[in-house]
């Protein structure tokens, strides 16, 4: 190689950036043996999302719950945009770092359900079942027919915005709502969080493509929903129900944390997945 070749290369190689590693996420618990249920939390929450479900699946199932990109205990790292394919990628490599070995039980709440849905859509082979817990789907006006479902689909959007775009007011707001929750931590705003909250709100929950991603997804899908649940409007979730391969499970007297009552049905949903003649090992919540 001339000088002259060599000092080209040099300067060639200016102008590329090393792209960053992929964050390896923070592994909240892992308890329990059998299949593998993997359990991804929502916006502004934790692991702590899981507190009621994970003693009820413990006897029978290994459950690791992960915390995601920017909340709990997980990295934050700069720069991040907080898209639907760094939730994933991150996920992945999580996945990848633990030896998880498909196929895996993938359970997502909130948002942790729009990342799922991707996670399961982009990698078939790693996942034998799909169980989205208070799915937020949000759809284009022009996806829903029914007037109706479109004005409460625009209201939820709006409010999301005003949320985004008035800090002090969101803020305070979630500090009053945490105090109230039974559950200590399974929602929680801090001021470090917000960018991870607004841009993963925006790029994930807003701007969501989960209907797409769903009709990707060759697993079962079950999804398990509170019939007092907030944060969902009905009409993207009926057009969900309507899904090939997708079992809806309404729950009565729930809203959108998992509470025992939605708990006992997502372990009931799981223990389908035990292998044939093993009888499922029941807690005292779900005994007969």
């Amino acid at each position: 190689m001339t000088w002259l070749s060599t000092l080209r290369a040099r300067l060639g190689g200016l102008g590329r950036r090393r792209r960053p590693a992929t964050p390896v996420l923070h592994i909240a618990s892992d308890v329990g043996e059998g299949p593998t249920v993997v359990l991804v939390h929502g916006i502004a929450s934790s692991s702590v999302t899981f507190l009621h479900l994970v003693p009820l699946l413990e006897p029978n199932f290994r459950c690791v719950s992960i915390d995601i990109l920017g909340f709990g205990r997980s990295p934050a790292p700069e720069g991040a945009e907080y898209t639907l394919d760094e939730h994933v990628a991150a996920l992945h490599a999580t996945i990848k770092a633990q030896s998880l070995r498909g196929p895996l039980i993938i359970v997502g709440h909130s948002l942790g359900s729009l990342i799922s849905a991707r996670f399961a859509a982009e990698h078939p082979q790693l996942v034998a079942h799909l169980v989205l817990i208070s799915p937020p789907v949000y759809l284009p006006p022009t996806n829903l027919g029914d007037k109706r479902a479109k004005l409460e689909n625009d209201l939820y959007l709006r409010a999301y915005d005003y949320l985004r775009t008035n800090k002090e007011f969101t803020l305070a707001n979630a500090r009053i709502i945490a105090k109230l929750l039974p559950i200590k931590g399974v929602f929680e705003l801090r001021e470090d969080q917000w960018e991870p909250f607004v841009k993963s709100m925006q790029n994930c929950v807003e701007n969501q493509t989960v209907i797409s991603d769903l009709s990707r997804v060759t697993a079962p899908i079950d999804v398990v929903y509170g019939a007092l649940d907030q944060f969902i409007p009905r009409g993207g979730l009926e057009i969900v129900g309507r899904m090939r391969g997708v079992t809806m499970h309404r729950v009565e007297a729930n809203a959108h944390i998992i509470r025992r009552r939605l708990a006992r049905v997502v372990a009931g949903v799981l223990n389908a997945d035990l292998p044939a003649g093993v009888e499922p090992n029941l807690p005292p919540e779900l005994s007969p």
